[in-house]
């Protein structure tokens, strides 16, 4: 672990720092921002705008110093979500960001609250504002980079930074991500910690500075602090310079803050503190002059220059690398320090003070250094080093839609995944190199088993199988540059977070990939959150939840999950899968997958079970444009697999229940009472397609038309292997009596038909209901 000490020089020498003046200016600029959204835009709604600038300004010196000094074309960054007003004011002195969008921050159409890869107009390299989410990204985009180069070509190098505030350390995430044994072989990736120690809503107590440096150390990276900037470093070497030293390492964080709002009158009655150094420290600063000392008391690490040019300097290339610099939490502005100054905003008149201050002129805030400049050299030239080339993209490779074969005998839906990727091999070998698979360390329970052993396992360096020549040894763990399949611990966030910039490299570097996540079905909703920020930012993947539902029977209540089919229905950008057969599978996997590397590109979700069925129970057509006719319905949401013209009833299920629903039509019929039975797909897709019918959408309709024709309706009674919910809105289209059979409490232990029936899934319970929604 580094302590970087400034290079000697008197802090005054600071003004004359071009670099200084650039990092006012974008102080001045950031906060000019947040001021107009908040005080000048008119706001007939009255609600307050926000926007940051306390936590703005502690990050104004870490990002000037690293744009206009340090980042190349190839390098991203990460920047922390409340700091993204400085992002966009570092943008437009560059030229990326036209004047008019200065006064949008936080409006319809503008800039967005929190950078958006997706949604700002200027270059956003990652996009933030979920906490611990923007934090990892670099760390999975330094893996993408490095898959698409070795892969592919095209992606080069460069270092991958994240702007980290310190409580988002507190973030349970983060230390999944770096704790991962993959990590410490990746030298591009550099986070620069802004240790303001202030939360939200307090002075953090003890921030433990020391504990983190060991935490990022044992993890093996590089820890570099940045703690004090060149005018305190000089007051140390003075005659009482250690006894102040010491006093300050030693207060208490709320203590120190509140220095930080202290005149120099103050100072040199609370600085000394009643330790046995106080007169040491009385009579070092007796004769300071009042601006000096209160300059003194808040020149930290993170807002001297010349000791973050050293931090820089000294990054070592070979590991991760963490830089802490600590902070001032709105260094620069009246509120400084102040410990509710998060949210806080400066008055008109703070603002008109801090103009003056700065020399600006708070009625034309926009204005830019002379080109001629030293300020404006400097931005010049930075201008012209991060100028990055056009992306030309890669067209992603033809998917096959059918692969031809039609599944006997008995199977699983999580078994035809592993089936249907190996196959993809032989038929679609382009398609196939731009599969890459990713599982918390469940790739062997989830069917991956084969596709591994195929592919190999992607590792920054290669290394020995040392199982390779065990003859009982099935699966083998090859590990290199060029395996396809990567495998992480057991987090989930961690996985997810990888899907979603494997899922970006399409746009970022023009080469497409088809990253598909496995993880089993209960633990979705734990890494529900980052894959759908993921998708947001636009990471395409494909996520497989498998095994599911209460089809767990002897894993108990923990490990049945319920509300992941709903689920899939609400998630934005996300086309959600539930197959019944192993070839439905195989046809919306390969449709998945041909949506995924594309600018007009959607994620999906596949829920999967390990319950065998009877693959006759399909009834798959033998001719090719039934088939067809087939295929295209299971891959817009649904296909009749039951149809009888004197039906008085419709049973609508999915997935693993299909056997049940199928069953229970074949019991009524035994008592003379005709039943339709419909294979739901995805209940998302013909939500949509209500919506489309309705005009409420773009979008195709046809589905409903050959699925629920009105002149075919019945009463309905729907059932799945999940919340009831999710296809209860079915009878609403043809507007017939229903009944909705599903699991809406937990679980129990117990067998298959045990727990069906404790839920009211079974055959006997879909009879009845039948039997009831007609007044039978």
């Amino acid at each position: 672990m580094t302590s970087i000490v400034p290079s000697d020089k008197d802090s005054t020498n600071e003004a004359n720092d071009p670099l200084h003046d650039i990092a006012e200016h974008i102080l001045w600029l950031a906060t000019s921002m947040i001021h107009h959204a908040n005080r000048v835009r008119p706001n007939p709604s009255g609600l307050k705008v926000g926007g940051h600038q306390a936590s703005c300004a502690s990050m104004v010196s870490i990002m000037t110093s690293l744009w206009f000094e340090q980042l190349q074309p190839g390098d991203r960054v990460s920047v922390k979500p409340h700091a993204s007003p400085v992002l966009h004011s570092i943008n437009y002195l560059l030229g990326e960001l036209d004047e008019t969008y200065l006064t949008t921050l936080r409006s319809f159409g503008g800039l967005q609250s929190y950078p958006s890869r997706s949604k700002d107009p200027d270059p956003v390299d990652y996009s933030t504002g979920s906490v611990g989410i923007g934090a990892t990204a670099p760390i999975w985009g330094a893996i993408s980079r490095r898959y698409v180069e070795t892969s592919f070509g095209g992606a080069g190098s460069g270092r991958q930074y994240s702007l980290v505030g310190d409580a988002e350390l507190d973030e349970g995430a983060v230390w999944e991500a770096i704790v991962d044994p993959g990590i410490a072989e990746l030298g591009e990736v550099v986070w620069i910690v802004d240790l303001n120690r202030q939360s939200l809503d307090r002075v953090v107590p003890n921030i433990a500075a020391r504990r983190l440096e060991k935490m990022f150390d044992a993890a093996g990276w590089q820890v570099i602090t940045v703690k004090f900037g060149g005018l305190l470093e000089s007051l140390f070497v003075r005659p009482g310079g250690g006894a102040l030293r010491n006093r300050i390492t030693g207060m208490p964080n709320p203590e120190y803050q509140r220095l930080l709002r202290c005149s120099a009158d103050e100072l040199r009655t609370r600085l000394p503190g009643d330790g046995p150094e106080a007169q040491a420290i009385e009579a070092l600063i007796a004769d300071l002059p009042g601006t000096t000392l209160t300059e003194a008391i808040r020149n930290l690490g993170g807002h001297d220059l010349p000791a973050l040019r050293k931090a820089y300097a000294e990054i070592d290339d070979t590991r991760p690398t963490v830089i802490i610099a600590y902070t001032v939490k709105g260094f620069g502005l009246p509120t400084q320090g102040h410990p509710q100054n998060h949210s806080s905003l400066l008055t008109v008149e703070e603002y008109d003070s801090l103009a003056t201050s700065l020399g600006k002129n708070a009625a034309a805030p926009w204005e830019r250094f002379p080109d001629d400049s030293p300020s404006g050299r400097i931005i010049g030239d930075a201008a012209i080093r991060l100028r990055r080339d056009a992306i030309a993209l890669s067209e992603p490779p033809a998917v096959p839609t059918d692969i031809g074969r039609t599944p006997k005998g008995t199977a699983t839906t999580q078994a035809a995944l592993g089936r249907t990727l190996l196959d993809l091999t032989r038929e679609a070998p382009a398609a196939a190199e731009r599969v890459v698979t990713v599982s918390p360390d469940v790739s062997s329970t989830t069917n991956l088993a084969g596709w591994v052993n195929k592919v190999g396992v992607w590792s920054a360096i290669e290394r020995r199988d040392w199982f390779d020549d065990d003859a009982e040894t099935i699966m083998h763990w090859r590990e290199n540059p060029a395996g396809q399949h990567m495998e992480l611990g057991i987090a989930e966030t961690n996985l997810v977070g990888l899907m979603g910039e494997l899922g970006a490299t399409w746009s970022r570097w023009g080469q497409p990939l088809f990253p598909i996540g496995v993880m089993y079905d209960p633990f979705v909703e734990r890494a529900l959150e980052p894959w759908s920020y993921g998708i947001y930012a636009g990471g395409q993947s494909i996520l497989v939840g498998t095994p599911s539902g209460i089809t767990l029977a002897a894993e108990g209540g923990a490990h049945q999950s319920i509300k992941t089919p709903s689920i899939g229905l609400e998630q934005p950008g996300c086309v959600s899968y539930e197959p019944a057969f192993a070839i439905d599978v195989e046809w919306t996997l390969l449709s998945s997958i041909a949506q995924l590397g594309r600018p007009d590109g959607t994620s999906a979700y596949l829920r999967l079970s390990t319950r065998p069925v009877d693959q006759t129970l399909a009834d798959v057509p033998a001719d090719p444009a039934a088939r067809e006719r087939r295929r295209r319905q299971v891959v817009a949401g649904g296909y009749p697999l039951v149809r009888r013209e004197d039906a008085v009833v419709t049973i609508v299920s999915m997935g693993a229940l299909m056997t049940e629903a199928l069953a229970s039509a074949a019991r009524l019929d035994q008592i003379g009472i005709a039943a339709n039975v419909l294979c739901i797909t995805s209940p998302g897709l013909l939500w949509e397609a209500l919506h489309a019918r309705q005009g409420r959408s773009e979008g195709p309709s046809w589905i409903l038309d050959q699925l629920l024709p009105a002149e075919r309706a019945t009463p309905m009674v729907t059932v799945l292997d999940g919340h009831p919910h999710t296809l209860a809105f079915l009878p609403t289209v043809n507007r017939v009596p229903s009944i909705s059979l599903g699991v809406s409490r937990f679980g129990q232990v117990g067998s298959l038909d045990e727990v069906y029936r404790y839920h009211g899934v079974d055959t006997d319970s879909i009879v009845r209901a039948a039997l009831d929604v007609i007044g039978y």
